[in-house]
């Protein structure tokens, strides 16, 4: 679906500081599901801006789907094979009724009005939002209002979404309704999904994790292998999930729990096997 090829990035006329992306170069399967971490600084929004050409490289190449994204003549082509959901969703949403936000992206397609219908209809059920399709997002929390958004992006039929942070302006609950969203998409209509975060708990839902720092990968693989590397995230100033951190503490403890603890559920397990 993706493949990056030595990217360098850097802003302005700068030739001298440090590029925001250091000679990356990294592929995404079709169908993946890759959560990508770092903090400030490490590159990961401005990789994210490169997966749909909003910025174009300094050297080196991304392929989406085939198609160098350098290539402007198929700028629409690129935007339509993946989709963007940003930080704030307010910035995002242009109507005052769900589901005319929803159709804006397909009206701009210049499709028939039965069409644009039925991907509303369908984008909207997909996030689980069809209830509100009337109401004015500004009455919507925030992470109704980000599913909103998601759906946005789905109308236009993508193989791939990208979140930028999507979840950092939400409290626990929008953030999971987001998360939960996202993981359903990639699960059962194998839409690729890259979940830039600097929460370490949602990556843990990802299939692949890649740790960022400096504009380049430092960490690329399951959660249960990154996560496992403890020492080299702190290095990255990185914390590990709450429940791996939790489980090493209980390891100093002298509690044996079980290797790779990684959600509440593994926890629960293995605290309930101990004798």
């Amino acid at each position: 679906m993706i493949k990056i090829e030595n990217l360098l990035h850097r802003y302005g006329t700068d030739q001298h500081g440090l590029p925001a992306i250091n000679g990356l170069s990294m592929t995404i399967k079709k169908g993946e599901f890759v959560a990508i971490v770092g903090n400030n600084g490490s590159g990961k929004s401005t990789l994210a801006k490169h997966l749909n050409a909003l910025l174009l490289p300094t050297k080196g190449r991304i392929m989406i789907d085939g198609i160098d994204t350098s290539n402007t003549q198929q700028l629409w082509e690129i935007r339509q094979k993946v989709g963007m959901v940003f930080q704030n969703p307010d910035n995002q949403i242009v109507a005052a009724i769900v589901e005319e936000d929803v159709a804006f992206g397909p009206e701009n397609l210049g499709l028939p009005s039965k069409q644009i219908q039925e991907r509303v209809n369908e984008a909207l059920t997909l996030v689980g939002m069809l209830d509100y399709r009337q109401h004015g997002p500004h009455l919507l929390s925030g992470g109704q209002k980000q599913r909103v958004a998601i759906a946005g992006v789905i109308a236009m039929r993508p193989d791939c979404i990208v979140l930028d942070e999507a979840t950092a302006m939400l409290d626990p609950s929008g953030r999971k309704e987001v998360l939960d969203t996202v993981t359903r998409l990639n699960r059962e209509e194998g839409i690729t999904i890259v979940y830039i975060t600097h929460f370490m708990d949602e990556a843990v839902q990802a299939d692949r994790v890649v740790a960022m720092h400096a504009g380049k990968v430092m960490l690329d693989g399951t959660p249960r292998h990154v996560f496992s590397q403890l020492s080299t995230l702190q290095g990255l100033g990185l914390n590990a999930p709450d429940i791996i951190a939790l489980a090493q503490m209980l390891r100093t403890k002298g509690v044996q729990v079980a290797p790779g603890v990684m959600t509440v559920d593994e926890m629960v397990e293995s605290l309930c096997q101990l004798n």
